[in-house]
């Protein structure tokens, strides 16, 4: 880390003393070096306010991700496409992270999934125990240093996330620099995870999909993962990884994201699996397929605005992940449209949706009188524009 921020240390004059900016000498008097000054501005005018807020308001996330953008500049020559927030939340809620948990991710990148994981069990700990408690701030040191678990093979992501970390409290002590498949077994054996969040480069063999199947592997016997990628990994790219991975592990659910999800980074549809480690897949129980390619926003290269109510969409998908059809959801769709239970086979090339999603196309009487009434609809006003210009049919 000290070496990729070393050029930092080069500008020799960054702690010199200066006069005050004039919003500056607001709140500090005499000289002050410019660093100084940026930073008293930043803290006295937007940190102090954002400090005490509660609720899920991810300041400094939107801030980190803001960076990246310029750190790593479009990500395509490296391979990199990071995950949004959202999503990595959505995903460590799907498995249910809580104080008690596990957490790794084997391909770490900026650690924001383990971001996420960290934000939901410091929750579960101050709600269990109280905000601010000896217990609680005990429980969130314990997990800060010991419940997280990132291995990160590029050296400037590896960086990117260890300061991700300590910029949110620092849970950065597990943070490891280093090839995945090849980081010493005692790593996964003492740590002994329960939960796996994954993002795997997408240039990988078979799409990425060796990742989670190691990951798994490494994981305690009935522990979760999520993995979200390239959904051509479950329709054919991935099958050797696929088909072992059954014979060790169950598919519980195949969720289809939006197509545009990485814009402006990269156009691609994506899918997230879920598994349970160490519990052969049973071809008698279906899975869950749900279809999630509506989930409330429009993604351009200028950003990403609001369309249907998308928070209460991706909460709706958990929801939906849970109860199934019985689910009580907020947002307005059918249910019947995207969620569907069905059987997969051993070929490892059916987990899309839209592989089990079965669309009756056999037209109804209430089809056809709608395509009458639209054709009358058509002919009536065509006739009213001709009246209206003085023309009539058949008038030279």
């Amino acid at each position: 880390m000290l070496a990729s921020f070393c050029e930092i240390s080069k500008d020799t004059q960054r702690d010199e003393l200066t006069e005050l900016d004039k919003e500056v000498s607001k709140l500090i008097e005499g000289h002050a070096s410019v660093n100084k000054q940026i930073f008293s501005f930043i803290y006295h005018n937007i940190f102090l306010s954002i400090d005490a807020m509660a609720g899920h308001l991810d300041i400094m996330g939107e801030m980190y991700s803001e960076f990246l953008k310029y750190a790593l500049g479009d990500g395509k020559e490296i391979g990199i496409v990071l995950t949004p927030p959202y999503i990595t939340k959505m995903m460590a809620s799907l498995l249910n992270v809580n104080q008690d948990s596990k957490v790794m991710d084997l391909a770490t990148g900026s650690a924001g999934f383990l971001i996420s994981a960290m934000e939901l069990m410091i929750q579960d700990a101050e709600s269990r125990y109280g905000k601010h408690t000896r217990q609680a701030e005990q429980k969130i040191k314990t997990l800060k240093q010991h419940q997280l678990l990132g291995v990160e093979l590029n050296a400037e992501m590896f960086t990117l996330a260890a300061t991700n970390m300590i910029l949110r409290g620092d849970g950065s002590a597990n943070i490891h620099k280093g090839n995945t498949f090849k980081t010493p077994e005692s790593l996964y054996t003492d740590f002994c995870a329960d939960r796996l969040l994954l993002n795997p480069p997408f240039s990988f063999k078979e799409n990425g999909m060796p990742f989670i199947s190691f990951g798994l592997d490494k994981m305690q016997k009935g522990g979760l993962g999520a993995i979200i990628i390239q959904d051509s990994a479950g329709s054919g790219k991935a099958i050797d990884t696929n088909k072992a991975m059954l014979k060790k592990h169950t598919l519980l659910a195949s969720i289809k994201m939006p197509t545009d999800l990485f814009m402006p980074m990269a156009g691609v549809q994506t899918s997230i699996y879920i598994f349970q480690a160490h519990t052969p897949h049973d071809f008698d129980k279906p899975v869950k397929f749900i279809d999630f390619r509506n989930d409330g926003y429009k993604r351009t290269k200028r950003g990403i605005q609001e369309i249907d109510n998308p928070s209460a969409r991706y909460k709706d998908i958990i929801k939906l992940y849970k109860a199934g059809h019985a689910a009580r959801l907020d947002a307005d769709w059918e249910v019947s449209d995207i969620f569907v239970e069905d059987f997969i086979s051993d070929s490892g090339a059916d987990w899309n949706f839209d592989q089990h999603k079965i669309i009756d196309t056999q037209p109804t009487i209430e089809d056809f009188k709608k395509t009458v009434a639209d054709y009358l609809a058509w002919e009536v006003s065509n006739l009213l524009k001709q009246q209206g210009t003085g023309n009539t049919a058949g008038k030279p």
